[in-house]
């Protein structure tokens, strides 16, 4: 089983993948939109 320490370590490193995701998420959907406005 994993240490303490490395648990919480895991868990800060999780919680900004979840972060990163989430705002690479709604970037890729504005770029996504500006692009299909300028082709229509």
């Amino acid at each position: 089983m994993a240490e303490p320490a490395d648990l919480k370590a895991h868990e800060s490193t999780y919680g900004s993948m979840i972060g990163l995701l989430k705002y690479g998420a709604v970037a890729c959907f504005l770029i996504a939109a500006l692009v299909i406005w300028l082709i229509a």
